[in-house]
């Protein structure tokens, strides 16, 4: 099960002494490197980047671009399937290198990634991109033209440009994302809709530990076949442990 209930803060450009990033922070991370059961070994070294401006209630932001370095904390394979546990270490974002700790909401393949970018409309090269309608991951719509992200039940968010949405996230109890902090406000979730949850786009991956719950910060991925993670894939991650920011100044 996926809970939300926790808490980390990092350290950024321009900070003031004694600000925290508030509890539940969504950061939306597309991994530059693969997982693969059958060939990794624990503490493979793994890197993303941050997809999306995360625009927090205090002024501060997470670029865009930022580094996120994390690695194979563990790594199973058997006649019954594999699993590898993941652990994010860290985020540099301008000359800094922060570290930090988070579980995960979701996570997409390399192809719905892809797709979630591209116009559903089979008409889209007669109109500019700014007019394109797109189907994020997990199936909420992107109106370009209208500024708007729609779920079944109705408007949940905004088109700020590019593949960048902004909207309150959605608890999904049956997925296992309950409601928790960072549900009251509106999160900076790239392709993702407002209720991803779980594995998208890879067929036997399961989420069976989020790393929101102790052990924090170890994600274990299972599969009853190889877990297989091609680079490019797209990672909603939570923040999963408070941090004080201080003033590198």
């Amino acid at each position: 099960m996926i809970v939300i209930g926790v808490a980390i803060t990092l350290l950024l450009l321009p900070v003031s002494p004694g600000q925290e990033v508030p509890v539940g922070t969504v950061i939306p991370v597309m991994l530059r490197t693969s997982l693969n059961a059958s060939k990794d070994k624990p503490e493979k070294r793994i890197e993303g980047r941050v997809m999306q401006d995360v625009i927090l209630p205090s002024g501060l932001k997470i670029r865009q671009g930022a580094r996120v370095l994390g690695h194979a904390a563990n790594v199973k394979t058997g006649s019954s399937g594999s699993s590898i546990v993941v652990k994010f270490d860290a985020i540099q974002n301008d000359a800094h290198m922060i570290p930090f700790t988070t579980g995960v909401l979701a996570v997409a393949s390399m192809t719905s990634v892809h797709d979630a970018q591209l116009p559903i409309s089979l008409n889209s090269d007669a109109v500019p991109e700014t007019q394109w309608a797109t189907r994020q991951v997990g199936g909420d719509l992107v109106r370009r033209g209208w500024g708007k992200v729609f779920s079944s039940d109705g408007s949940v968010g905004r088109w700020v440009g590019g593949s960048s949405v902004v909207a309150m996230p959605t608890p999904n109890p049956k997925a296992g994302c309950s409601s928790g902090p960072g549900y009251e406000r509106e999160q900076s979730l790239w392709i993702f809709s407002s209720a991803a949850c779980g594995a998208y786009g890879l067929r036997y991956l399961r989420i069976a530990s989020s790393g929101v719950m102790p052990p924090l910060g170890e994600i274990d991925l299972t599969s009853s076949r190889n877990v297989n993670i091609r680079g490019g894939s797209g990672w909603l991650l939570i923040v999963a442990k408070e941090f004080r920011l201080t003033d590198p100044r």
